[in-house]
């Protein structure tokens, strides 16, 4: 296996794949067992609701944080407007007057470097997953940092399959709250890194910002 990029319509078309025809089996986003992101475990209880589960889930991924990190001024202020105000205002309208979320299921930690070219066959390869069913835009989330390399060429591919998610205006929150899930969790596994906690930090303002 090498590390190169994969083709972006070619990747974006195998994904799209997974997430338009996988089929949850109860119907609910979660998954049947505990995965794990890193050494640390997700919650993914079933829900009906994609705002409950996603709701949970970042609440662990916070108290992971804060244990790993200790306390903070700044996030005893940002957390409740964040889960009172920002995920209901960017989540609720996904299942809204008529509308629905299909659970799709996710990689879970798609960033480049789970990802890789098979070298007999030149198709491209993921691994190092910690699945879920999850609404598909999700998964790009960890595609917002700085140091990601997977571009606006391959959403653009992607989106040439499965369009975006209504409301369109705010997709762009919506994969920067997802953003904060990933990077949340990143500072919770390194706990000596403590601008991966500014980072964090400085996702929440912003969010809070736009949307609290």
């Amino acid at each position: 296996m090498t590390h190169e990029m994969p083709d972006p319509h070619k990747f974006a078309a195998r994904l799209a794949a997974v997430h338009q025809n996988s089929t949850s089996p109860t119907g609910k986003f979660g998954f049947h067992t505990t995965t794990y992101s890193g050494n640390l475990p997700q919650i993914n209880e079933w829900e009906d609701s994609w705002e409950v589960f996603f709701t949970k889930n970042m609440k662990m991924a916070l108290d992971l944080e804060i244990k790993a990190k200790g306390p903070d001024p700044e996030l005893d202020h940002l957390i409740p407007i964040l889960f009172d105000k920002v995920i209901p205002r960017l989540l609720r309208p996904l299942e809204s007057d008529g509308r629905s979320v299909k659970p799709s299921l996710v990689h879970g930690d798609l960033w480049y470097g789970n990802s890789g070219i098979d070298v007999p066959t030149g198709e491209s390869l993921v691994f190092d997953a910690c699945s879920f069913y999850a609404h598909n835009e999700y998964e790009f989330g960890q595609w917002r940092p700085v140091c990601n390399r997977f571009g606006e060429e391959y959403l653009a591919a992607y989106h040439s399959y499965v369009q975006k998610s209504a409301s369109e205006e705010d997709y762009d929150g919506r994969l920067d709250l997802y953003k904060l899930r990933f990077n949340t969790q990143v500072s919770a596994l390194f706990t000596e890194n403590q601008a991966l906690r500014e980072q964090m930090l400085n996702d929440m303002k912003d969010l809070v910002q736009r949307y609290g």
